[in-house]
């Protein structure tokens, strides 16, 4: 497995998503073939999150290679992620980084463009051109939470601890988590869930959808390899086309959904089999 050196000018500044440089903010990144592997890896802080993990995310997601279908987001040792780094609701803050304090002295423009970029770590793993997994064993606290929401599938262990920990803390869910949420369990179980701040563990997390798969603590490795192999062999254009559809289904009535079907299937048939443009 290869480690991923692609950093490439964007917007006047060099994007870095080398091995070295995520490494000083806890994450590794690695792509092997069609599937890429992001860690993180702090572990001895339950792979708290910072302001330098969204924007590490951002980068990779900015510098993915063409070839993968497949994006694994797992957690180095006991925990996924116990959510926010603590030291961002002290006055000091992350050395380098600030803190929820000097965010909130910003104006409203610059407040705005901080949190978008932030949010942005996790928007990209929703593409229709790649399938992304969070393999999730115990802690997924806040951030940690929403970062697994923000992936296609879930497969978890049976240790896990979904947590939306934001409201109990004063503040609300902005890494993209609350809209997943919802659409997984249905409004009123979001609102029990965010509300209470209550743990959801693993036999609930799959009663109510949020796991597609609940296993032990040493079948999490495998049984995401498992379903990694059975994504890819499926056919890798159709099954972006499909994915398109399905994420625009809610959105749409039945006959704006068949029409969408339709113009996909068009698409399909004219590479597979040619014929007029």
């Amino acid at each position: 497995m290869a480690e991923a050196k692609a950093p490439r000018e964007r917007g006047g500044y060099t994007e870095d998503v080398s091995a070295e440089t995520l490494a000083e903010i806890g994450l590794r990144y690695e792509v092997d073939g069609e599937i890429a592997t992001i860690t993180l890896d702090r572990p001895d802080k339950r792979n708290a999150q910072t302001f330098a993990t969204w924007s590490g995310l951002a980068r990779i997601g900015d510098n993915l290679p063409e070839q993968v279908r497949v994006v694994v987001v797992r957690g180095e040792g006991p925990s996924f992620s116990a959510g926010i780094d603590l030291r961002m609701f002290t006055p000091e803050g992350v050395p380098g980084q600030g803190s929820f304090g000097s965010a909130a002295r910003l104006d409203g423009a610059s407040f705005e463009q901080t949190v978008r970029q932030a949010q942005q770590g996790f928007l990209w793993l929703r593409r229709p051109e790649i399938v992304s997994i969070a393999a999730v064993q115990g802690h997924a606290v806040g951030a940690g939470f929403q970062l697994a929401l923000a992936c296609d599938l879930r497969i978890v262990a049976d240790d896990v601890k979904f947590c939306m920990k934001e409201p109990a803390l004063g503040l609300v869910p902005d890494l993209t988590g609350t809209k997943p949420l919802v659409e997984l369990v249905g409004l009123a179980k979001a609102i029990d869930i965010c509300l209470t701040a209550r743990t959801v563990e693993a036999g609930e997390a799959l009663r109510i959808g949020l796991a597609e798969r609940v296993v032990t603590r040493d079948e999490l490795a495998g049984a995401v390899r498992d379903k990694t192999a059975e994504l890819l062999s499926t056919n890798r254009d159709a099954a972006a086309a499909t994915k398109r559809l399905l994420q625009g289904a809610a959105g749409r009535t039945l006959e704006e959904q068949c029409a969408a079907e339709r113009a996909e299937q068009a698409l399909r048939l004219k590479a597979l089999f040619g014929g007029a443009s």
